[in-house]
């Protein structure tokens, strides 16, 4: 008798998750169901010796379940599907490249394509080996390693007649030079065939070691960027496998091998930081000669990734970037949609600007 009594309780509570996302957790005798868009989100257990189950649902609390915040108005966006943009998508499908533009889910496409001509290629693939909690890309086995990508990419920006183009990568840690001989192959391409177009890279932390570094910095791209992403005391949370002072060290060595070359560095907001955490990072990327800083307001991707703490309003934007041009910073963008390449054609150097017009005559 008690066993069909158990039996049927079990049966009543699977039959109310069935269907549902459940995480459970266990405490001791109690075990905790929680259930993903249901009314009586929590199902709580006690088993007892005899093997009895009781069970009670009760409503979420704010502690239990983050509250969603809403989007403000000011992150409205005007899309732009003019002939531009849908011919660099349909290029872009033609030559089987990959942008973070689309992986990313960047706000600012449309501007960057539809108006700007700029874009920012993703090489080495469309799946990272790592899994960051606030980015969009796929994650998984990268596939195997394509050494005609440089010269595609390189077709590519010639067809498009970029003025500046940002190559971005999936982190490769599969790879021992973690993938910083192809993306040097890749501005070495476009510089031959693209002498007149900018070109910025954007790598992972390659590993941390100072020869892949340097593989890439021979290759002598327009400006170096590698983003801090978030604050110190956040970093473990928010990205995967990524250190903090590690990607400090790497844009310190980066201006070390290349002092031309102008480094750059991108902070996104929203995820719990204090204001003072925010010039603490400006702080250390000045303290290691970053010229130029880039701050976005963090959008949650999908539910899965983190949810955003707070939005920021366009006037502490203004703000931040005051503060961050007082501290020494040769230029600064900062506002709810900018992102690490955003008006990125806007920040390069007189030397570059001089090889341009060196091409030209």
């Amino acid at each position: 008798m008690e066993k069909e009594q158990h039996s049927r309780q079990l049966k009543s509570l699977f039959l109310r998750i069935i269907n549902r996302k459940v995480t459970v957790i266990v405490v001791g005798v109690h075990i905790l169901c929680y259930i993903d868009n249901s009314e009586d989100s929590f199902i709580k257990m006690h088993i007892f010796d005899r093997g009895d189950i009781r069970m009670t649902s009760c409503k979420p609390t704010s502690k239990d379940k983050e509250q969603h915040l809403r989007k403000p108005d000011w992150l409205k966006i005007k899309l732009n599907t003019n002939d531009e943009y849908k011919g660099l998508k349909k290029l872009m499908r033609e030559k089987n490249l990959h942008t973070v533009c689309e992986e990313a889910r960047c706000p600012n496409i449309h501007e960057c394509w539809g108006e700007r001509r700029t874009a920012t290629m993703m090489i080495l693939g469309s799946v990272c080996t790592r899994a960051c909690r606030f980015c969009a890309v796929k994650t998984g086995l990268p596939n195997e390693l394509d050494l005609a990508e440089p010269e595609r990419v390189a077709d590519s920006v010639a067809i498009m007649n970029l003025k500046h183009v940002v190559i971005t990568m999936v982190a490769r840690d599969d790879l021992k030079d973690g993938g910083a001989q192809v993306l040097a192959e890749t501005v070495r391409a476009i510089r031959r065939k693209s002498p007149l177009t900018s070109v910025e890279v954007l790598p992972s932390d390659l590993g941390g070691l100072e020869e892949n570094l340097q593989i890439l910095m021979d290759a002598k791209p327009d400006i170096l960027n590698h983003n801090i992403e978030t604050v110190r005391r956040l970093t473990p949370r928010v990205r995967a496998r990524a250190k903090y002072e590690r990607s400090l060290e790497f844009l310190r060595l980066a201006k070390e091998m290349q002092p031309d070359i102008p480094t750059k560095s991108s902070l996104m907001i929203g995820l719990g930081e204090t204001e003072e955490e925010i010039i603490e990072v400006m702080d250390d990327l000045r303290a290691n000669d970053v010229d130029i800083m880039t701050i976005g307001q963090y959008l949650q991707p999908t539910k899965k990734h983190l949810s955003v703490k707070k939005y920021y309003s366009p006037i502490e934007f203004g703000k931040l970037r005051k503060i961050a041009m007082e501290k020494g910073f040769k230029h600064c963008e900062a506002g709810p949609l900018v992102r690490s390449s955003y008006h990125a054609d806007e920040q390069v150097n007189e030397a570059t600007k001089a090889r341009q017009l060196h091409a030209e005559l």
